[in-house]
């Protein structure tokens, strides 16, 4: 199946506001003091590259078993092709994320897994990734939209897309048809359904939020369900305050939820909450389409999804976080020619196709690659993206790195514990926002 036609114009839409001109704070001072030096270091001292022109750095997040695999089934084409060696250093997803700045200030690998959109142009704003305009000059098979979002404020490509998923509430289809649940369309329906669930012994919602990031998720769609995208990227740019009716509606919203979600989230990684849907104990699970990694290939036809339902009809429920994931290269890379030249491979056909073959649980950036062999799902999911009025990359990627790392993730997270000081949460992070986004 090809990508819908439609995809380009609404795709258009995802480049978050500009970055320029941030430059007052350290970012993720905190964090990066306590485990850049030990956790990430490591992925640039020891690379085992050398210098050696048969091979080349690559620091990975992709700590998952399944995107790992690919990565390295990826990396294996890149060196039958090319004659270069990839050194893959792999580093725990949520380590690496909150540990990114440490990381391309000391020793970086020559190239490294990140995201594209305002956390891609941050980084690139602040001279910590190269410019490869060259290697889009060789490149084919990617939309405008696609090449806008690999671009940073000066106008260069610092960015090679690779894959993307929608967020949407995924269920089995088994246990639904078992119940004879129906897909709700309203907020109303989807209260109900989840009491009928509880009732009938589920967990409704499989919730996890131990890592910081996935409940962002939940917040992103009830923003952009009761206040619409705009309000989201304004918000997300500090230009919206926290204190505001509309956030407060938001979290007061999302306290009326909270009882059909999976209980002590916080103790609890997103594949374990995975595996509850997996396991049949849950109902629905709010995620990305990257869930479908903790399942079987047999059990992926059970999988299915339907899109956050409206709470607004003046605004109704067609915008969607859709993020995209890739690769950037390190201001100083030690094998500059090779690192230009898997950027390349990355962002070709061949890569594309390797992760058709071996990932349902993604889809490729890369229009030329061949979809056919793209599951069911995966064709639903690139339908639903297509279909999307707006598209937003995740609360994490599209607002200032330091703000999504040192103040929303313990918001959200002091929330689910207590859920009814919404006045007091909201003065907190507006005021943290404040002395964040002022030069």
């Amino acid at each position: 199946m090809s990508r819908p036609q439609s995809q380009a114009e609404y795709l258009a839409r995802l480049v978050p506001p500009s970055v320029a001109g941030i430059n007052r704070r350290s970012l993720l001072a905190g964090t990066g003091a306590l485990l850049g030096t030990g956790l990430l270091a490591a992925c640039g001292d020891d690379s085992g590259s050398g210098g050696s022109s048969k091979d080349v750095s690559l620091g990975s997040n992709q700590s998952d078993p399944k995107p790992k695999d690919v990565l390295v089934k990826v990396t294996d084409g890149f060196k039958t092709s090319s004659g270069v060696q990839v050194a893959v250093n792999t580093v725990d997803h949520n380590t690496f994320q909150e540990n990114i700045n440490n990381y391309l200030q000391g020793k970086p690998d020559d190239v490294f897994t990140w995201f594209a959109g305002y956390r891609m142009r941050f980084f690139a704003q602040k001279g910590l990734a190269s410019d490869i305009s060259d290697v889009w000059g060789k490149l084919s098979g990617y939309s405008d939209a696609f090449k806008k979002a690999s671009t940073g404020d000066d106008g260069k490509q610092y960015f090679v897309p690779a894959s993307y998923y929608p967020w949407a509430m995924f269920y089995r289809k088994s246990v639904w048809q078992q119940h004879g649940y129906q897909v709700p369309t309203t907020l109303d329906q989807l209260t109900a359904l989840g009491a009928q669930m509880k009732r009938d012994g589920l967990t409704p919602i499989a919730f996890a939020d131990k890592d910081g990031w996935p409940a962002m998720g939940t917040f992103d769609i009830l923003n952009l369900r009761i206040n619409g995208y705009q309000f989201h990227v304004d918000l997300m740019a500090g230009k919206e305050a926290w204190t505001s009716d509309k956030v407060k509606k938001v979290f007061d919203t999302w306290a009326g939820l909270l009882p059909l979600h999976q209980p002590d989230s916080l103790g609890r990684t997103w594949q374990e909450a995975a595996q509850s849907l997996q396991q049949k104990k849950s109902g629905m699970y709010m995620l990305g389409l990257f869930v479908g990694q903790q399942f079987s290939n047999e059990e992926q036809s059970d999988l299915d999804f339907f899109t956050f339902p409206e709470i607004d009809p003046a605004i109704g429920a067609k915008a969607l976080d859709a993020p995209i994931d890739g690769y950037m290269m390190a201001r100083k890379p030690k094998n500059e020619d090779n690192a230009r030249k898997l950027l390349e491979y990355f962002g070709g056909k061949e890569a594309g196709d390797i992760t058709v073959k071996n990932d349902p649980a993604t889809l490729v950036a890369n229009t030329s690659a061949d979809v056919s062999g793209y599951t069911a799902l995966q064709k639903k999911a690139a339908e639903l993206v297509g279909s999307a009025t707006e598209i937003a990359q995740f609360l994490d990627r599209d607002t200032r790195p330091d703000f999504a790392s040192t103040v929303m993730i313990p918001a959200i997270q002091q929330f689910i514990k207590n859920p009814k000081d919404i006045d007091g949460l909201t003065s907190s992070i507006e005021n943290q926002k404040k002395s964040i986004f002022t030069d």
